[in-house]
This record gives C-alpha cells, structure tokens and sequence, in this order.
C-alpha cells in the first residue's frame, strides 16, 4: 500500500509477501513501519517482503479541506472517508479492519490495500477491489530481489512436486480445480454480488 522512504520523500508503495501460491498485502507508514491487515506492525508472518511497486504520490488525492479535491469524485471521496496523507488513510483503514475477522474468502489483505486506496482516490478511481489490487502487483509490481523469487516460488514448486509424486496426476487436477473455483468466487464476489466480499 504506502510507504515512504523518509517524511520529506514521495516514495509510495505496494508491498506483498507470497506464502506458496497466495500473496499478502500490506502498506508501510511515513515511518517505515510496515502494516499488514490483522498481522503486527513489522511482525511478518509470512516472511520477508518479495514483490513491490512504488506508487505515485501525484496519483493520490490529498484534499486540503472537504471542498478541495482533486480527483473528479469529491462528494463521493468525502463521503467514503478521505484522508489528508498516506498515513491518515493507512490509520483510518486500519481502524475500519480492527474488529473484522480475518479469512481468504471475504475480508483479505487485498480488502485492507483496495479500501487505502479507495480512501486515497488511488488514479482517480474509488473503485479498488481485490481483483484490480491482485492485477496491479501481478503486472506492475517488482521484485525486491532474486532471492525473493525463489522464496515465493520454491514452496509451491516442492509441494507440486510431492503431490505429483505421491498422489500422481489427480493431485494436479484438483489443484488446478481448486484454484479455477477460488478465481471464480472472487470474480463472482468482485463483480456479480458486490455484497459477497465486503468487509
């Protein structure tokens, strides 16, 4: 989600962890303090950050007053929540999540970082989802380091291979099963019951 180098810089960012083949999102703070949903401050659970992408402060709509947006949905952004800084939108969203209970159906990291940038009027758009928050790390995010390649592909390459080898073909059938019905019930929740994902 956010993050700045130091307080004077305009360096934002997207962070996301990869545990085998699902990803944790979070955002860090004006002070480095990088903030997961329902995971500590800078206690992170699946390991160290892999993929990030450096987000333009521009982009964000920081109005100076309720009257003074900059993005073309004022009265929408206010009544949304609008926040006057990253950090502002990062504490609000986090407020917003305090007491939601935490699963991989409904209410994800990926609903925590589309509802920052939701607050934050992110391009413009108040329309951040889990999907188009998935799509922007897919595509434009960047690697921290090789390391962090292997580190988020090897798992799910070994426990492929393990179920290739002891449970044979069938393994990779109900895996690829398993992964068309997630994408599917989070395009059904996304775009078809807009109710179905909200937290």
């Amino acid at each position: 989600m956010l993050f700045s180098l130091d307080s004077t810089s305009s360096c934002l960012m997207v962070g996301t962890f990869h545990w085998t083949c699902w990803g944790l999102q979070g955002g860090w703070s004006n002070f480095g303090l990088f903030r997961v949903k329902f995971v500590n401050v800078e206690d992170f659970a699946f390991g160290a950050a892999a993929r990030y992408l450096q987000l333009d402060r521009e982009k964000c709509c920081f109005p100076p007053n309720l009257a003074g947006h900059t993005c073309k949905h004022g009265y929408q952004h206010a009544e949304y929540g609008t926040a006057v800084t990253w950090d502002d939108a990062l504490r609000s969203t986090v407020r917003h999540f305090e007491y939601k209970s935490y699963n991989l159906f409904t209410c994800n990291s990926h609903s925590f970082v589309a509802k920052c940038f939701n607050r934050l009027c992110y391009g413009g758009s108040m329309d951040w989802n889990v999907i188009t928050v998935a799509a922007l790390i897919l595509f434009k995010g960047h690697w921290v380091d090789r390391m962090s390649i292997i580190r988020s592909f090897l798992p799910f390459t070994v426990v492929l291979c393990l179920g290739l080898v002891l449970v044979g073909w069938p393994f990779l059938v109900g895996l690829f099963s398993f992964s068309l019905l997630l994408m599917g019930w989070f395009l059904l929740g996304t775009y078809c019951v807009k109710t179905l994902l909200e937290c």
